[in-house]
């Protein structure tokens, strides 16, 4: 069995982001033209992205029943954090387009929630059928998380008050295998889990209104990992040959740190707001406290 791919499941929102930038351009108040501009434009991306992701990684292995593969355990389960927060994303994108084009907010909330499931699950499909792989139960529970998170907060307050965030911090184990964790910069972004840190980032004036807390503010928790070589230890066999780095162990790290919410700026331009939407994505540099499972509870002045 093949180790699956650490990295495809963040390439996917990105033909999604820009097509949710395309639409929130257009002028038009035309509401049928809206929804037949994001049906079609959903339909061609979602059609492009399965046959370039078959083209680029199945179409070299061989189909055989549909089959589960258990990978639970793997990457101090980072990789899962990564499946939820992809979701999260492309589930906020297809909100915000169903939006757009004139839906209920009840319609928009669940079909324009749904689209990050809709690619990732189709995606653990293609995995189940493949000889190099095995869907993934724990992949699908990870998706329904981020997906969840998104559609709840449209449902319950028609905005997003808590999000999901990334940030990257250089590590110095994907100089030892690159390969697997990124030989250059773009792929350690995407491929090197001892480098990403996953947050939780909630707006506090959402939450408490008549409070003079600044309505930018957020309160953010954050989850990451460090040591790790393999998926499930630091001994691994990579082609043909066995590497045991058992001396180096695996920890994991918790943080909490205040987080600055660029959906909170004001615009009347469509595209400036998906493109905060974009930005917020990404955690801001702030004081942290970290627990670390082996170096216990430290301070920093700014956690990338």
């Amino acid at each position: 069995m093949l180790p699956k791919l650490p990295y495809w499941h963040k390439l996917v929102i990105l033909p999604l982001l820009f097509l949710s930038i395309q639409l929130c351009a257009q002028d038009s108040t035309n509401t049928k033209f809206r929804k037949q501009t994001v049906i079609i434009g959903n339909s061609i991306a979602y059609t492009g992205t399965m046959v370039g992701l078959y083209q680029l990684w199945y179409k070299d292995h061989d189909l055989i029943p549909f089959h589960f593969f258990n990978d639970n355990q793997e990457w101090q389960q980072m990789d899962k954090v990564g499946h939820s927060f992809s979701c999260y994303y492309e589930g906020v994108a297809g909100i915000e387009m169903m939006k757009w084009a004139g839906y209920s907010k009840k319609q928009y909330s669940l079909i324009g929630g749904s689209y990050g499931f809709l690619i990732q699950t189709s995606v653990e499909v293609f995995d189940g059928f493949s000889s190099g792989w095995g869907a993934s139960m724990g992949d699908v529970a990870a998706n329904a998380l981020g997906a969840s998170l998104a559609i709840g907060q449209s449902l319950a307050w028609d905005e997003q008050r808590i999000w999901m965030k990334y940030s990257y911090n250089p590590s110095p184990y994907s100089a030892i295998r690159p390969n697997a964790l990124g030989s250059n910069f773009p792929e350690r972004l995407l491929k090197d889990y001892n480098a990403q840190t996953y947050w939780l980032s909630a707006n506090i004036h959402s939450f408490a209104p008549e409070s003079k807390i600044p309505k930018w503010l957020n309160l953010a928790v954050g989850y990451g990992a460090d040591g790790m070589l393999g998926g499930h230890s630091n001994r691994y066999t990579s082609e043909g040959y066995t590497y045991d780095y058992t001396n180096i162990k695996r920890h994991r790290q918790f943080y909490l740190a205040p987080d600055i919410d660029l959906s909170r700026i004001k615009t009347k331009k469509k595209a400036v707001r998906t493109l905060l939407i974009m930005a917020n994505a990404i955690k801001f540099p702030m004081p942290t406290l970290e627990y670390h499972t082996d170096k216990g509870l430290r301070g920093h002045w700014f956690k990338l």
